[in-house]
């Protein structure tokens, strides 16, 4: 006779039960264990109150504009989840990333993500100079997978828009071991899929704080209560 999956409890409070959730589907992937944390859903952030306001297991921060340690150290200081931080790579790479790296694993990053120009020669650098993992972002099927994995990677970061669910397909028919973090967008057929194919953990953006903004300043000005 099967046992019925229990229920689990849930306390939400009221000034805070406005969270941004997660897909629930998330939840079918392995996640990928990282000192002895289970994470599963990464949110895509550098905003600290979404990242505060979300029920998501990590963080994956990176933004367009070289990499500054008292932009990380903040994140670190606020998130109340683990923080993957972007480091480089492209335009900032060499010693200066490494030293970004470095500081950002002192300050109590859990692992450091780095973007697709990246040479294998950087990677080795850190896998030396490193404990916590290092995270090579995906762009494209033509990746030389086999080398990034010789160099030290970790983790790839699949973030192939469309060509997502191909390229988790490519990387998981050369190991099948390696972890894989994923975009997957919003729409839970999709999120099943990139899962379906290998990924082990899924990437998510959430909505703008403009369009969290939207709705309530709507009621507001219909004179309703939040």
């Amino acid at each position: 006779m099967k046992s019925k999956k229990q229920e689990v409890p849930e306390y939400n409070g009221f000034l805070r039960k406005n969270v941004i959730r997660l897909p629930e589907e998330i939840e079918q992937c392995t996640g990928i264990r990282i000192f002895g944390k289970l994470l599963r859903s990464f949110v895509f952030s550098t905003d600290v109150a979404i990242i505060r306001n979300c029920n998501a297991d990590a963080v994956i921060s990176v933004y367009p504009f070289t990499p500054q340690p008292i932009i990380t150290h903040a994140l670190i200081l606020a998130a109340d989840k683990p923080i993957f931080c972007g480091v480089g790579g492209g335009l900032t790479t060499g010693e200066r990333a490494v030293e970004i790296a470095l500081d950002a694993e002192f300050q109590g990053a859990m692992g450091v993500v780095l973007n697709k120009p990246t040479p294998n020669s950087l990677i080795k650098k850190l896998k030396k100079t490193l404990e916590i993992p290092i995270v090579i972002t995906v762009v494209s099927e033509d990746e030389d997978f086999e080398a990034r994995l010789r160099a030290g990677v970790d983790i790839f970061n699949v973030s192939g828009a469309a060509k997502t669910v191909d390229i988790v397909k490519k990387i998981r028919s050369i190991s099948k071991d390696i972890s894989i973090l994923a975009t997957s967008g919003k729409q839970p057929e999709n999120i099943v899929e990139v899962i379906k194919y290998g990924a082990n953990a899924i990437s998510y953006t959430p909505p703008t704080t403009g369009e969290l903004f939207k709705p309530i300043m709507e009621r507001y000005r219909r004179g309703e209560d939040y």
